[in-house]
């Protein structure tokens, strides 16, 4: 391309594309509908749930800032003893800040990262993930994680809409309940036959129990390992007799090669404005 500046024809050369590879999973992993019946049982459960305890997220309101020239023009409606902003009426309590019930609040596992955690340490018994979480890949590593420790999880829609104002929360992605919700135990178990079976493509055939026993298992043998090596012995590796008896199971599993996707980064060569600068203002 050519162009020509103050009778000078200057050749500019064209840049070339910069292409980026990467490896791409060719397992596609997404939630299974439910259907409209079991939405509606499930929402419908949780809000009548939560409304009987009474859990709520309360936030202490921000005090308005008054200018002074304000002041003085509003000063007739303070001498008629109206009650101002950020004042509290005579005898009138605010709740105090915080959730309402924090013992009820560790039974629930709330948002996107204190589920992930709470799934790695295999501690819920039911997880729900809102249909609006947006981008989808927010959500898709909970369908692999919560297979892998036979967690039951189901993507709802309207799961943020009704429960975040419940809870007094901006939104609510995901909502996950722990082995030890008392409060929540007979909702769970109701909800839980509702949910239908995640399908994730490298646990076919095989029981999804073992996975996360063997989890626990090398989590509970740290301690003896550590005592053996202050000690000197050696102990039998006691993941490798669980990961020896998963071969069978893991025996027929079709694997699938890596799909290697090339990134051009804007793809249409869209130039961004040039931004305008401010005139110096002459004296």
């Amino acid at each position: 391309m050519a162009a020509v500046e103050k009778g000078r024809a200057v050749l500019r050369k064209e840049k070339k594309a910069s292409v980026k590879t990467c490896l791409d999973n060719p397992f596609v992993l997404q939630w299974k509908p439910i259907d409209g019946e079991d939405m509606r049982f499930i929402l419908h459960t949780l809000e009548e749930r939560i409304k009987h305890i009474g859990l709520k997220k309360v936030e202490t309101p921000r005090r308005k800032k008054h200018s002074p020239g304000k002041s003085q023009a509003e000063g007739h409606c303070d001498a008629s003893g109206a009650e101002q902003p950020g004042e509290e009426a005579p005898g009138s309590r605010r709740q105090a800040a915080g959730w309402t019930d924090i013992g009820i609040r560790r039974q629930l596992a709330i948002g996107v990262n204190e589920v992930t955690k709470a799934l790695e340490r295999n501690q819920l018994l039911l997880l729900l993930v809102c249909k609006s979480a947006s981008p989808a890949l927010l959500t898709t590593h909970l369908i692999q994680l919560s297979a892998s420790r036979a967690t039951p999880a189901g993507q709802v829609p309207r799961l943020s809409q009704t429960l975040a104002p419940l809870l007094g929360l901006a939104s609510t992605l995901a909502l996950g309940f722990k082995k030890q919700a008392d409060a929540f135990s007979e909702a769970v178990e109701a909800i839980i036959p509702r949910i239908p079976a995640l399908e994730v493509p490298w646990f076919q055939g095989t029981s999804q129990e073992p996975l996360a026993q063997l989890q626990s298992d090398s989590s509970e043998d740290e301690e003896p390992k550590q005592l053996a090596a202050a000690s000197g012995d050696e102990l039998p590796s006691q993941k490798r007799k669980h990961t020896a008896s998963l071969q069978p199971q893991l025996a027929h599993v079709v694997l699938q090669p890596l799909k290697i996707q090339k990134l051009v980064p804007n793809p249409n060569r869209v130039k961004k404005p040039p931004r305008r600068r401010k005139k110096a203002s002459l004296a």
